[in-house]
């Protein structure tokens, strides 16, 4: 009897487990719903496969197509398109000419305005943009059908706003924030993004102000499954990750709400971003946010989105979005210390609590976060040297990833079970109190620090109840505290699985950290199972079964291609060609290509503009010599000193079609910079450093580039340009072989690349 009440127990426990993951994606139901009035998730698949069938970076043929079929979609919604064209540089430095597409609902009121954007532009140069951003393009569409057909008159204006050159700075959006008359009474943004292509799609806010309104508002609209919490934000503004929604906060005032997915990480930016990978329910999550949010907000005085409170927010099954404001976090935090004190004292009146053993039981916490810190901080590591193929997986999750997250999660449980056991007669109310004292303080430094991560209380207040009846209840059913366990396991489980997924399985320390806490914290429930030794073994034995399914799944194949590069480099000053890969682990097929290998900085001393980065891992000299005559032509349009400084202008023009320059210059103070008209960012300029990126131009019908530089009267200034085309493949000089198709382009770097290489001096 006694086995099968803790089988049961350790179903709850599983089953928990289960409800806070399958409760935060849309149900079978909702997703096979087809009605009139009701968000078609088949609908929004024709809209991603029409937007996903090419690549549609910005100075493409298939980017126009795109353009195209949206202003059509909008007209046969009864819209009228318009389009902005411009060129921005953003915050980075990265210029391109933007064409966002967009359209208006009059409302009945019309002082206020509300957004529905998402960017139409895919990654350059092969990413298909099924995901990044054609599902939310698509979420939109359909939504803004819906809401036409249901024969409503808004009350606020509709906006609806598809950017361009998202992908290479936000552009688009800079380009709308700061040129569009429209702007002036945008009242919220709904922002649909994409990290990945499948999982929930979180709910972050941005917002310059409290929260608190934008919370209210947002549980009034009563999305059906809502995910998202304020401990992510407070993560996210510390991360070097921006998207769209950031422009309108930071340059407008303008608060909103960013829906973004970040599951199957392996295909974000990458030519696997297709409309057969994006995750079917995904997009129906997308879906269950705009139905109600566009029916409610088009209705609702946007002006109550505005205010000066902060709330703490997290989502949680049956209770959908829970809420308090920042006011409560610090009454709360003493609540728990003061009930943590009471029930030690209150333990060790009635003779269960022993002091001693209290102190003993800090060893067993300790000895388990170590090892499980250790293992979480050193998989990463481990695996790429296991499989060096790893090392050019850039965001660093692999096809496989799940699978080793789940090996790191089992060996954690099975570390606890085994560490924990050895120390089982210091009894459960002694061993929990490191544990909920170590939450203690982690809750205080969230509470202080990174107060929208202060609902860990929670969790912290589940514990001390769980301590308090073992304490007064010693033989408190195992039944019983598996079922008030369980709010525990509703709030952390997902973030096990959350952080590595989003972030890289660098981030694998998150996961095993945040098992050996919650175990800590249920110690009450899991001491009460007689077989820890067992379970313990157990875990390891899953561990062994997990990394070998992990192993199987390593290869790299066609449907889970290895990403390989190569660039090809043209020294226009030397007349010497050289190719350049990316790879740290290079593939037969670039192989052939990097035969003998040269000192890459004598080569490009500088690192082309990356999302991370990255540099060139290795460059061979070659005979093969293309592009000379090619080179730009570079004119000196003016050069003048008044005021005691020296302005420069000058014209870089493509002779060959070209999709991409890059200037870099010395250490050289440069006062102001203009690029095509638009000002750089004084900011960028001055936190430069020697050598560093001055510009990178995104062209569009090989336009000029035309640079005006201010600097000191008596200051040279030279300069190194990069122009790149993405035709390496289809040079037939070169005469490069099409890859393997168990290998895709290295997403984020340059590649399939021809480049001229060329230093000028004015």
């Amino acid at each position: 009897m006694k086995t099968v009440v803790q089988f049961i127990a350790g179903l709850i426990v599983v089953f928990a487990i289960y409800i806070s993951f399958n409760s935060l994606l849309p149900s079978n139901e909702f997703i096979e719903k087809e009605s009139k009035d009701h968000f078609s998730t088949n609908k929004a698949l024709k809209h991603v496969k029409a937007l996903s069938s090419k690549p549609h970076y910005v100075g493409c043929i298939a980017h126009e197509e795109v353009g195209t079929y949206l202003k059509n979609e909008l007209k046969n919604l009864g819209l009228e398109p318009f389009m902005q064209i411009g060129y921005t540089a953003g915050d980075w430095a990265n210029l391109s000419k933007a064409t966002n597409i967009m359209a208006r609902i009059r409302g009945t009121k019309g002082d206020k305005a509300l957004v529905l954007l998402s960017h139409y532009d895919s990654h350059p140069h092969t990413s298909f943009g099924a995901s990044d951003a054609g599902s939310g393009v698509a979420a939109v569409l359909e939504g803004v059908r819906l809401f036409l057909a249901s024969g409503k008159q808004p009350v606020n204006d509709i906006i609806i706003l598809f950017t361009d050159a998202e992908e290479l700075g936000l552009n688009g959006a800079q380009l709308f924030v700061n040129n569009h008359d429209w702007i002036q009474n945008v009242g919220l943004v709904l922002n649909f993004e994409a990290r990945g292509s499948g999982g929930p799609s979180y709910m972050l806010i941005e917002t310059n102000e409290g929260n608190t309104g934008l919370v209210h508002e947002f549980k009034e609209a009563n999305p059906e499954f809502p995910v998202g919490n304020s401990f992510m934000y407070s993560i996210y503004k510390l991360l070097p990750n921006d998207t769209d929604l950031t422009v309108f906060r930071e340059d407008a005032g303008v608060n909103g709400f960013n829906f973004a997915f970040i599951d199957d990480h392996f295909d974000y930016h990458s030519q696997l971003d297709t409309y057969e990978n994006l995750d079917v329910t995904t997009l129906a999550h997308q879906g269950s946010y705009i139905e109600p949010l566009l029916a409610y907000f088009s209705m609702s005085d946007l002006t109550k989105v505005k205010n000066n409170e902060d709330s703490v927010y997290f989502n949680m099954p049956f209770f959908k979005l829970v809420s308090y404001p920042f006011s409560f976090i610090i009454p709360m935090l003493i609540i728990a210390t003061v009930l943590f004190v009471a029930i030690l004292i209150y333990g060790k009146r009635v003779k269960v609590i022993e002091l001693k053993k209290v102190a003993v039981g800090f060893i067993p916490t300790i000895i388990v976060l170590v090892i499980n810190g250790l293992i979480g901080y050193y998989i990463w590591p481990l695996l790429k040297v296991m499989y060096p193929g790893y090392k050019d997986i850039l965001h660093g999750f692999t096809y496989n990833g799940h699978w080793y997250i789940a090996a790191c999660v089992a060996i954690s449980i099975g570390v606890c079970f085994l560490i924990y056991q050895r120390y089982k007669k210091m009894g459960a109310s002694n061993l929990v109190v490191a544990p909920i004292f170590v939450w203690l303080l982690i809750t205080t430094a969230l509470s202080i620090h990174l107060k929208g991560g202060a609902f860990f209380v929670i969790p912290l207040y589940v514990s001390l109840l769980l301590w308090f009846l073992k304490i007064k209840y010693r033989k408190i059913s195992i039944v019983i505290l598996a079922l008030l366990s369980t709010p525990v396991l509703f709030i952390l489980a997902p973030f096990i699985q959350m952080f590595p997924v989003g972030l890289g399985l660098k981030m694998m320390i998150a996961s095993t950290l945040f098992v050996t806490l919650i175990f800590g914290l249920l110690l009450p429930l899991f001491m009460k199972f007689d077989e820890k030794n067992k379970l313990g073994v157990a875990g390891v034995i899953l561990t062994v079964v997990f990394v070998l399914v992990a192993h199987v799944k390593s290869k790299f194949t066609v449907d889970t291609p290895k990403p390989s590069s190569l660039i090809y480099v043209h020294d226009a000053d030397t007349g010497k060609s050289f190719y350049g890969t990316y790879d740290q682990n290079m593939t037969s097929w670039v192989k052939e290509y990097i035969t003998n290998s040269v000192e890459v900085t004598e080569v490009v001393p500088c690192t082309f503009s990356s999302k991370y980065g990255t540099p060139l891992a290795e460059v061979s000299s070659t005979e093969q010599t293309v592009l000379t005559g090619d080179e730009p032509l570079i004119e000196k349009v003016l050069d003048t000193v008044y005021e005691n400084e020296r302005h420069l202008k000058i014209t870089i023009t493509p002779q060959r079609p070209v999709n991409r320059l890059e200037l870099f210059s010395d250490n050289v103070a440069i006062h102001k910079m203009k690029v095509n008209g638009v000002e750089v960012d004084v900011h960028f300029l001055e936190s430069r450093v020697k050598g560093a990126k001055l510009i990178t131009h995104y062209i569009s019908n090989n336009d000029a580039t035309i640079l005006e530089v201010t600097l000191a009267a008596d200051d040279a200034f030279q300069m190194m340009l990069l122009e790149i085309s993405n035709d390496l493949l289809s040079t037939p000089e070169l005469n490069v072989s099409l890859r393997p198709n168990n290998e895709i382009p290295m997403p984020f770097v340059v590649n399939d690349a021809t480049v001229i290489k060329k230093i000028v001096e004015f």
